[in-house]
């Protein structure tokens, strides 16, 4: 599964289904009915575009050079222990006018974490990411896209919104290939008129060399979007219909 602002994003009834059975709220199934942490019913349809895992020395340049190419943008999820490694790459991706998020500080899931070590996870991920690129985020998404009550608890005291997706590509599998992805992306943008899709830069917790894959998905997503007219933009582009 994948490595993978408004607060009230659950509502009691699904917040203790997710409770109780987390890794359902790694599914589009689910996180639809979660709200995406974009604004809904403003502006002209878009797709919102979302990367997690990185930075990655080889993936992140190649999808930035394809979106400096299609003026898009995407917000990126990064890892704190990736940034620290790759830096420069998260100074381009905020130069390039994208939006920088937290993934948290590594790649655990939340449900072996205690609700201190959380904490201190989420804002050191955070510090990071404002010294070495001087944005400061606003957005977490939590690896495999669990958070448990704890998470979500000190999401909410270091200043960040939870941000799930609606459409993923399962570019992170062993059997992924471009078409399959293709395939994924294409019938989640089939039923919603502004998606947040879910793709990875990275193939460092995931399938080694999937991001070659993810590359030939996000060119395929950008050209189809160019050809339909639709803008391909990050999550803080939202409320804004993507202008800017």
């Amino acid at each position: 599964m994948s490595r993978r602002t408004g607060w009230s994003v659950v509502a009691p009834s699904l917040a203790v289904t997710a409770y109780c059975a987390p890794a359902v709220t790694g599914i589009p199934f689910v996180t639809r009915l979660i709200r995406s942490g974009r604004p809904t019913g403003q502006g002209p349809p878009g797709v919102w575009l979302t990367l997690d895992d990185g930075p990655h020395p080889v993936g992140t340049p190649a999808v930035l050079d394809l979106l400096a190419d299609y003026r898009a943008t995407a917000t990126f999820f990064v890892i704190g222990e990736q940034l620290i490694r790759y830096p420069e790459l998260g100074r381009r991706i905020v130069e390039g006018g994208h939006e920088i998020a937290v993934h948290g500080w590594d790649h655990r899931c939340l449900l072996t974490v205690g609700p201190t070590a959380t904490r201190r996870g989420l804002r050191r991920a955070v510090d990071a990411i404002e010294t070495i690129t001087g944005s400061r985020p606003h957005r977490f998404r939590p690896p495999y896209g669990i958070a448990s009550w704890a998470a979500l608890h000190a999401c909410r005291e270091v200043g960040l919104g939870p941000t799930w997706w609606t459409v993923w590509g399962r570019d992170w599998s062993p059997r992924a290939t471009p078409r399959s992805v293709q395939r994924h992306l294409g019938r989640g943008l089939s039923r919603f008129p502004s998606p947040t899709v879910l793709l990875h830069d990275s193939d460092t917790y995931g399938t080694s060399g999937s991001w070659r894959t993810t590359v030939a998905a996000v060119d395929w997503l950008l050209r189809r979007s160019a050809q339909a007219g639709i803008p391909v933009r990050s999550l803080d582009r939202a409320s804004d219909g993507g202008r800017r």
